[in-house]
């Protein structure tokens, strides 16, 4: 992918309050069918929000490639496959991937992008609401900006935001 031919999205402060922050205790349901509450999940653990995956045969919305930051979910959740036995070697305990499309959407890019990880949905911004996430409309839908937390004991205690170019973060989780 050439990185270079998109805009670069540029921090906009809207998660200059997430760091130290504590997990909301609320649940968002996972690709398994499980309700997950990360609050409870303690240890160490990596949350990364992105907007959509797309899916074959699914048009991106019109003018996609033209929004800071919008272009890259399938490479980023491919980051963190690649390099997923290396953070449970540093230690980490569990990585997500959280969007708000459903959990069936969701379900097809796990099975597509032999993800070793669950996706999170949270189609009703409940979580995204909670810990006040930075977001964006594309096509009639409200979407999360590209963002990713790493979590200590239920509080957020890194922050990457914004993500650029999204096939890296995974190795600045490293």
């Amino acid at each position: 992918m050439d990185w270079g031919a998109l805009p670069k999205p540029e921090d906009d402060g809207g998660s200059d309050h997430l760091v130290s922050m504590a997990l909301p205790d609320i649940a968002v349901t996972s690709t398994t069918g499980r309700d997950i509450r990360l609050l409870t999940l303690g240890r160490l653990g990596v949350l990364y929000a992105y907007p959509l995956t797309a899916a074959p045969g699914v048009a991106l919305p019109d003018g996609w490639d033209m929004i800071p930051g919008a272009r890259g979910c399938t490479q980023q959740s491919c980051a963190f496959r690649d390099h997923f036995q290396e953070l449970k070697q540093l230690g980490v305990d569990w990585v997500y991937g959280l969007s708000t499309q459903t959990t069936t959407y969701q379900r097809e890019a796990v099975n597509r992008l032999h993800l070793p990880f669950e996706l999170l949905s949270d189609a009703e911004f409940h979580l995204c609401r909670g810990l006040r996430l930075p977001s964006f409309k594309a096509a009639g839908q409200r979407l999360m900006r590209r963002l990713t937390l790493v979590v200590r004991d239920g509080v957020i205690v890194k922050l990457h935001y914004p993500v650029f170019p999204p096939d890296e973060d995974a190795a600045w989780v490293l």
